[in-house]
């Protein structure tokens, strides 16, 4: 099946629109002519350093291209990696500004970049990792409020820019260019999921017609941009799907990107004052971590008799991570035009399957998608009462860069149809809905019962007093391993009480044992559950208690 690519169809769109605004951030605004020629001018600084794609055959989990390297804050400058890397035919990948030193030097490692593009706040630790690395890649440095100055060998990226062609490229893109998206690596190393630019066009980016059949006519989609009038507001940080597909969803349906003001972390105040005067149309969220903060701030902005003004905004994009319904519910009441579409998948799969409305605990099956019976051999019929395995079929990526035994095990055939099985757990209803459980990654084995802890999550996190929640095992002597939930209270619930509210909902093995509280966050930047971080506050825990026990009794305050 024929398909467009993204440097082709932004170019043919700029042609048509030129004038119109393609990207804001802060005062600053540019227009389709000018990402155009912004992005061409970094395409041919990559190409004049000998960076591109080579003309070979290569297994579906291997790269034909060179890589670039995003090591970026949000802002214009992501936007421009992407594009400009794509115009040269190198494959872009994201990078997790998070990562300290050896994460940094594993992912390098794994992915091989042939050039990087950063922030020049993280210019410290790109100098202590860059010679660890094979080859010296080419270093293109991003001046920006930090101040930290050119690295030595570097190029500053405005000063290269400047002095490069803006003329069009004389190589031709092809649906065939790979666009790799590393995974967060929350449940095991991360992983580059390689996806064929085509396929992330007609699946995640949203490339298609009313009726789901993809575009592939290059006309059709320049007119459907034309005629488009999304403005959409990038909150979530584009070193994870949700953000980078949200401001490529955007471009592809002819819309403007807006970035808020703070691009290194949330600001609500900051992200609705950016959509009230911007007008947005469109914002993605990532689950609690952004709705509760958003609705803390419409609270405050109604009750100082000054409430934000929305007018525009029609559609709210969750993903990733869960809203609780009373939340949802309350930001609605603040925005009644607007809408919470739910969209859960991964980096593997794109959006398996959807739900809309407060209330809406089952998802509606997307396109392609399907649940497979637990031996992973057929598909479910709707009703069948066995927990299967969520999976999504049509635009697919090829695999997992440099891993063919992990592309075999996630990659599958089924019926004769290709199919992805990321991991999460789900049931087919009658109604030919689907009851989403969570990872299997995070499931936890407790006296022989499987406990998803995303589903007790849920419940703890719509319980009155709780901000935040995520549910860990830990060795227990009488269950093998028992369930803890570590807490971010907004008030001071009990136990007692937090037991209760969970025995309204839950089945006794699923409450947990134990419920620790924190003042820190339990969340990524990208607003995923942060597992790591609660593990090691249960560790901690276990070590004081345990301790505590070894102490002399007058030390515990026993004595005498």
């Amino acid at each position: 099946m024929p398909q467009l690519d993204l440097a082709a169809l932004h170019e043919a769109v700029a042609a048509a629109i030129p004038d119109r605004e393609c990207l804001v951030w802060e005062d600053r605004r540019w227009t389709w002519r000018e990402v155009t020629g912004r992005s061409r001018r970094l395409a041919h600084v990559l190409r004049e350093h000998g960076l591109g794609r080579r003309d070979e055959d290569v297994p579906s989990w291997e790269s034909p291209h060179d890589h670039l390297a995003l090591y970026l804050h949000n802002g214009p400058e992501y936007l421009e990696g992407l594009l400009g890397a794509h115009k040269a035919r190198v494959a872009p990948f994201n990078v997790n500004y998070r990562y300290v030193d050896d994460e940094l030097a594993q992912l390098f490692g794994d992915a091989r970049p042939a050039a990087i593009l950063y922030h020049a706040r993280f210019a410290p630790a790109i100098e202590r990792v860059v010679h660890r690395m094979d080859r010296v890649p080419l270093l293109l440095q991003v001046a920006d409020a930090s101040g930290v100055p050119l690295l030595e060998g570097a190029l500053d990226y405005e000063q290269s820019l400047a002095a490069a062609d803006d003329a069009p490229l004389p190589v031709r893109t092809s649906p065939d260019d790979l666009h790799i998206l590393y995974t967060g690596g929350t449940t095991g190393l991360p992983k580059g999921v390689l996806w064929r630019i085509g396929d992330l066009m007609v699946g995640p980016l949203g490339l298609v017609r009313r009726d789901g059949s993809p575009i592939d006519d290059l006309d059709e989609a320049v007119a459907r941009a034309a005629k488009g009038a999304h403005r959409v507001l990038v909150g979530p940080p584009m070193m994870h799907g949700a953000g980078t597909w949200s401001a490529l969803g955007g471009w592809c349906g002819g819309g403007c990107v807006v970035f808020p003001s703070r691009v290194d972390g949330l600001d609500a105040a900051d992200l609705l004052d950016t959509a009230e005067r911007e007008g947005v149309t469109r914002i993605p969220l990532v689950g609690d971590a952004f709705a509760r903060p958003i609705l803390a701030e419409l609270d405050r902005a109604r009750a100082a008799g000054s409430p934000y003004r929305l007018p525009r905004l029609r559609t709210l994009l969750n993903s990733a991570a869960a809203i609780s319904p009373d939340v949802k519910a309350r930001v609605l009441e603040h925005l009644p035009h607007a809408r919470i579409a739910d969209v859960l998948g991964s980096s593997e799969s794109g959006f398996a399957v959807t739900r809309t409305g407060a209330a809406a605990r089952t998802f509606a099956m997307a396109p392609g998608g399907a649940v497979l019976s637990a031996d992973r051999a057929r598909r479910l019929a709707p009703g069948e009462d066995e927990l299967g395995w969520l999976a999504k079929g049509g635009a697919l990526p090829l695999g997992y860069l440099g891993d063919p035994v992990k592309t075999d095990a996630t990659f599958l055939t089924v019926d004769g149809a290709r199919l992805v099985v990321p991991g999460d757990r789900a049931r087919l209803l009658a109604d030919g809905t689907v009851e989403v459980h969570g990872r299997e990654a995070t499931t936890i084995n407790t006296g022989g019962e499987k406990v998803f802890a995303e589903e007790v999550e849920g419940v703890l996190r719509d319980l009155p007093g709780v901000a935040d929640a995520l549910v860990v095992g830990r060795p227990s002597e009488r269950w093998g391993t028992e369930i803890v939930a570590v807490l971010r209270p907004a008030a001071a619930p009990g136990d007692a009480a937090l037991r209760d509210g969970c025995a309204r909902l839950l089945a006794r093995y699923k409450i947990p044992k134990a419920f620790l509280r924190t003042d820190a966050g339990l969340r990524l930047p990208n607003g995923k559950a942060d597992y790591a971080a609660a593990r090691a506050l249960v560790a901690a825990e276990a070590a004081d208690a345990a301790e505590t026990a070894l102490a002399p009794a007058e030390d515990r305050g026993h004595a005498g």
